[in-house]
């Protein structure tokens, strides 16, 4: 499993380099998807595992063709309709659609090489879901999405085994879905039900409006709370982590409230790996730098680490939100580091003290 997540990693570095280059479906064919189907362990040259422009009759219409069929005992049991990478899939479904019910194929993939969209019949026998089960974005990779598309792959895919899967991931999602649009503006109706359980008075509009904000801080609260019990965990398990860091981490770890953790307006949230990210870079920059002047700012792109606490001073970006990790120096270059892990920080000793001993010398002059 460990050698399939990182084929993907390095599947989704690679798309994010070439994706502005391709521009035809023929080419998000050959240089997105393909490359996926071959780590899924199909062998695209061999039209007994995938047949591509697979002939699938619609009614009255014959020879209508979708673009690839994964075949298994001479049946299809995966049906993929790719567009171009720079298409959105939403209109493209009605296409799909019209295929399914024709073949005995029990999956549907609807992909732009960026974008997956995963369809079966959960909610009618041998007819397209409007929605998708299990949606996948290669430019925001994760793991537990890994996991499940593992499924798909050629040694471990099973029909019945996904199936029964499916109907979960669906309503997993769309559970999600509905929390986050709470989280950003919790609805009447929402309120009305946490009011059941901790409000014994007439729940009348007013006092729906009233506790609307206190229910979405409260919200905010509860998962800042949960973030550091596992920060705690991880402090007390680490054997890593040098007394000095853990001390460090912690402090910050304290200094957090949920006003600086999560920025409403911009919807900012600063995880513990940021938190462990920065407290790192700090303890490497004490060498040379007086830590109460090394300070952080996030925002939704990366994690800044300051001098001064001027965002003209930055010494380096953390980028975490994202499968492909980084850091980047504010040197001339600006130079990029792809890293896998926190502590992959500390490589980069050296260019971290050179970047803050040349802010230092010229806020000295």
């Amino acid at each position: 499993m460990e050698e399939f997540k990182q084929q993907m990693k390095n599947l989704a570095s690679r798309l994010q380099r070439v994706k502005d280059s391709i521009h035809t479906e023929e080419a998000t064919k050959t240089s997105l998807i393909m490359p996926l189907l071959q780590i899924l362990g199909y062998d695209i040259f061999n039209p007994e595992e995938l047949v591509p422009e697979f002939v699938a009759d619609v009614g009255i219409k014959k020879g209508e063709k979708i673009d690839y069929a994964i075949m298994r005992d001479k049946d299809p049991v995966i049906l993929i309709e790719a567009k171009s990478v720079n298409e959105v899939l939403t209109k493209h479904d009605s296409q799909l659609f019209r295929y399914f019910g024709t073949t005995k194929a029990k999956f549907a993939i609807l992909t732009n090489g960026i974008e997956y969209r995963f369809f079966t019949d959960l909610d009618e026998q041998n007819k397209m879901d409007q929605k998708p089960f299990f949606t996948i974005d290669m430019l925001d990779l994760k793991d537990v999405e890994i996991l499940e598309l593992a499924k798909f792959r050629k040694q471990d895919f099973d029909v019945v085994n996904v199936l029964t899967t499916a109907s979960e991931l669906k309503y997993t999602g769309e559970i999600k879905q509905y929390l986050s649009r709470q989280w950003e503006d919790p609805s009447e109706e929402f309120v009305k039900v946490i009011l059941q359980e901790i409000y014994s008075g007439v729940k009348t509009k007013k006092v729906i409006e009233n506790f609307k904000e206190l229910v979405k801080n409260s919200l905010i609260q509860y998962v800042n709370d949960r973030v550091n019990e596992k920060l705690q965990k991880a402090l007390n398990s680490s054997t890593d982590s040098t007394p000095d860091m853990k001390a460090s981490i912690e402090n910050e770890k304290e200094k957090l409230s949920p006003a600086e953790n999560t920025t409403q307006e911009e919807e900012v949230v600063t995880t513990e790996e940021e938190i462990e990210g920065y407290v790192t870079v700090k303890l490497i920059l004490k060498e040379e730098i007086d830590p109460s002047r090394i300070f952080y700012r996030d925002n939704k792109s990366y994690f800044n680490v300051l001098l001064d606490n001027s965002i003209r001073r930055w010494i380096c970006r953390l980028g975490f939100n994202n499968s492909q990790k980084y850091i980047q120096l504010n040197d001339p270059a600006r130079t990029t580091y792809k890293i896998e892990h926190v502590n992959d920080i500390l490589a980069y000793k050296e260019e971290l003290l050179a970047v803050a001993k040349a802010f230092d010398l010229v806020s000295n002059k």
